[in-house]
């Protein structure tokens, strides 16, 4: 391999590593796989340019060209010009694709699902992060400085997740960077000439003089140098004070309880910017629409997503594992037997201009019956699409419990199991001392955790001060919720956010839920909801009662008869029957034209409006592209490492074997194939009979045995003095070494010989000489001549003569062809 093409390839390699640090940010990460194809081409269009050659500028021009083909084919090849040339139509594709990424960006939550938009995001910054890399290390050059856009790209990927990029991440985006050194160095040291090895220093037994092999001086020193300043970059950092554990940030926020199962996970996102966005829609359209045989809808708030980590800095969705969505949902946690409940059951129809992956379910649901590929989170009693399958028209039935607990009840509340209470009361270590001090201020005289909670309520939504207003500034960071408190003005998610980080504080396990308010009713009997209705609130665990609605916004909702100053008493009673009233029947599904004006029409407001109140997580099934790919991916890694022994197996089967006669091109050197004599000509002259060629190529195995076991080939030395030199460094005794004497007699009578005599069982010579070697190695040898063998570097040396042959026949029939064009003018008169 030329000292060009072993550059462009590390270049590729380094910049994928790099990349290496992205992958936590979506999933799934089968984005890599492509951003991998991709710049595959671009390194390819860069050696064919600078095969031909080209100037350093047009071979960057042919790059940029590949790779905007390229990605033109795989993101907009329905909008493309023959699939890939890019026209006006695929241009406007792409822009809205970039638009739709930088929203998807801003909206989602690490790890954020692989929508086409955030994918484009990620293939295009790695093909122009390694056509950079290109450029500066193969085109121009500069290796050193192509580290540069290496940092960039990892910086960002450690920015995006919060600083906790990884140690793994750090330590393969900086072995990438080595390696591009390391292969420049080795190209600049090509230049200077061959390079020889010295004597070996050591006396070790078996050791050849000068067998110090491929690894030079040069090289060995770089490579200690960058494994020492890798172990510096990693172990310094942890022993300096104030920096958060050092260069890689390990410790930032975490996913929260992750979930591992053959069902798959979910994650979810910060509704707050979409929250803040629906609910200023300047028309209120429908997203949904229902029937219900419960007497009263005020309290049937529609949930989507539970967000049940605090970081400090915002409220998100643990990952957790999802399952298929069983016949009938599991009782609730924490729910009591003698808690009043009564069983009501809907049929909702959402509208078409309502696509998201999460299905709004009254709290909790106890069966579910709809269609299309969704999945169930046990945690949050959330569904979930699959396989891209959102609410877009979908028509399900949900039959869900109204729990209505007693004042008694929940101020009688047991403790919360210990496993609960310690997830849910987590509070980091940043929350401001005020926003403790504040909820401890509020809550002052109660003597539980109930009172304690209905005194947050009603401070936030009626004695505390606080205003309503959905167009104030989210703000961001941990003084978010010390700015909400003093300003106090806001909108559902601040009032929400502030009260469950307030009841963490005081010890009272707490989530916040986001879905819709229970809507509007219709003169017909269904009930429409609508984009405003998008809504935030917090859910408070009590033991008897589990995950309970508090409702601290003020205008907004409506509060539980539960969480009201005066509560009606009375004896707890058993669970009821669900109640046999008519039946829900669907109204037709909610059409544009009942949410849009014939002047909305005129003016193209009424297009699809994706009801953002929530969270979409990725898609969490097993798509058969993918799976593929990683299998392969596994495939791959497992057999690389395999391809030295499936060679050396080959190659002995081959040698001994009956075909044995037909393996030249094995045995090549770095200037062609060469004999085991080290005498070119010689065997091809003399050896043209199968028996001449078999006692080659079986000479050649035992010459190839030996180097696997660490005696190298010595190419100077007659068949009778490799023999004797195997034998001495390979310290054989007996049947082995009178084998290798054997066959080096039978190679000088092929070679040397007017008439050489057929030698029989060759082959168990061979295998003598191999027993020999094995029984005096010690185990580590026996792995590496077995896993790793030496000799397998003939497959670099016969690949690199074909390489070098076939560019010595084109650029001969390159020559011929202009010297050809050249005098056909001439050759004209």
């Amino acid at each position: 391999m030329s000292g060009r093409a072993r550059l462009t390839l590390a270049s590729w390699a380094a910049t994928l590593m790099a990349a290496g640090a992205l992958l936590p940010l979506v999933k799934p990460a089968t984005w890599i796989f492509t951003a991998a194809f991709v710049l595959a081409l671009v390194s390819g269009a860069g050696t064919l340019a600078r095969r031909v050659p080209l100037a350093a500028p047009l071979t960057l021009l042919a790059q940029t060209v590949v790779a905007l083909l390229a990605l033109t084919a795989v993101f907009a090849r329905g909008q493309a010009v023959l699939w890939f040339l890019p026209g006006p139509q695929a241009v406007t594709h792409t822009v809205e694709l970039f638009r739709a990424g930088a929203e998807d960006v801003s909206r989602y939550a690490a790890p954020a699902p692989d929508t086409e938009g955030i994918r484009l995001m990620l293939v295009c910054g790695v093909v122009v992060i390694g056509l950079m890399v290109d450029a500066l290390a193969v085109t121009f050059r500069k290796a050193a400085p192509a580290g540069l856009p290496l940092l960039a790209l990892y910086s960002v990927a450690a920015g995006l997740s919060g600083g906790g990029a990884g140690r793994l991440w750090f330590l393969l985006a900086a072995t990438g960077y080595l390696l591009l050194l390391l292969a420049e160095g080795r190209d600049r040291l090509s230049q200077w000439g061959r390079v020889f090895g010295g004597a070996q220093r050591t006396g070790r037994p078996g050791t050849a003089v000068g067998s110090g092999g491929q690894t030079f001086a040069p090289v060995r020193t770089g490579r200690r140098i960058g494994a020492v300043a890798m172990g510096v970059a990693l172990v310094v950092p942890l022993a300096l004070p104030g920096l958060n554990g050092g260069l890689l940030g390990v410790g930032g926020g975490g996913e929260g309880s992750g979930g591992s199962g053959t069902g798959g996970t979910i994650s979810t996102v910060n509704p707050l910017v979409s929250l803040q966005d629906d609910l200023r829609q300047q028309e209120d359209r429908e997203v949904l629409r229902y029937r219900t045989n419960a007497r009263d809808t005020s309290g049937m708030y529609l949930r989507l997503v539970a967000l049940d980590q605090f970081d400090g800095l915002s409220w998100k969705s643990s990952v957790r594992p999802i399952v298929d969505v069983p016949e009938r949902l599991p009782w609730p946690d924490g729910l009591a037997q003698g808690v009043r409940v009564t069983e009501v059951t809907g049929n909702f129809v959402a509208s078409e201009n309502y696509e998201q992956k999460w299905l709004p379910m009254p709290y909790p649901a106890s069966r579910v019956d709809v269609e299309g590929r969704w999945r169930y989170e046990p945690a949050g009693r959330m569904l979930v699409g699959d396989d891209k399958q959102t609410t877009r028209g979908a028509r399900y039935q949900v039959a869900s419990l109204d729990v209505q607990p007693t004042a008694e009840q929940l101020a009688a509340a047991g403790p919360a199991p210990e496993e609960l209470r310690r997830e849910y009361t987590k509070v980091p270590a940043s929350l401001p001392a005020d926003v403790r001090e504040t909820a401890r201020k509020v809550t002052a005289g109660a003597d539980d955790d109930y009172r304690r909670a209905l005194k947050l309520q009603d401070w936030f939504a009626r004695d505390g001060g606080f205003r309503y207003d959905v167009d104030v500034n989210s703000g961001t960071g941990v003084q978010a919720i010390s700015r909400f408190l003093k300003d106090k003005q806001g909108f559902c998610v601040h009032f929400s956010f502030s009260m469950a980080a307030m009841a963490r504080s005081l010890g009272i396990p707490a989530r916040v839920a986001v879905g819709f308010m229970p809507g509007t009713p219709q003169s017909d009997g269904s009930v429409s909801v609508g984009i405003r209705d998008a809504h935030a609130w917090p859910e408070l665990y009590f033991e008897g009662a589990g995950w309970t609605r508090f409702e601290p916004t003020p205008q907004r909702g409506s509060t539980p008869s539960y969480a009201r100053e005066t509560v009606p008493s009375g004896s707890a009673t058993g669970p009821a029957q669900p109640q046999q009233s008519a039946s829900a029947q669907p109204s037709a599904a909610p059409s544009a034209s009942e949410s849009c004006t014939p002047q909305m029409r005129k003016l193209g407001d009424c297009g699809q409006e994706t009801a953002a109140a929530g969270a979409a997580p990725d898609d969490s099934g097993a798509d058969p592209l993918a799976t593929t790919l990683i299998v392969l991916g596994v495939a791959v890694v497992l057999v690389l490492p395999l391809l030295p022994l499936f060679w050396r197996n080959r190659a002995r089967a081959r040698r001994l074997g009956p075909a044995g006669a037909r393996e030249p091109e094995e045995t090549a050197g770095p200037s062609g194939p060469v004999p085991a004599d080290g005498r070119p000509g010689r065997a091809s002259a003399r050896g043209a009979g199968g028996t001449a060629a078999r006692t080659l190529a079986v000479w050649r195995e035992i010459n190839d045995t030996a180097w696997d076991y660490g005696v190298e080939p010595d190419e100077s030395q007659t068949p009778r003095g490799t023999a004797a030199r195997i034998v001495r460094l390979g310290e054989l005794r007996g049947e082995s070494a009178e084998a290798v004497h054997r066959v080096a007699r039978a190679v000088e009578e092929v070679l040397y010989a007017p008439r050489s005599q057929p030698v029989a069982n060759l082959a168990e010579e061979a295998g003598r000489v191999r027993a020999g070697f094995h029984a005096g190695a010690d185990r580590r040898t026996r792995l590496r001549a077995l896993l790793a063998p030496r000799s397998a570097v003939r497959v670099r040396w016969a690949a690199s003569a074909r390489w070098a042959t076939a560019t010595a026949r084109w650029s001969d029939r390159r020559h011929a062809l202009a010297t050809r064009f050249r005098r056909a003018p001439h050759g004209a008169g």
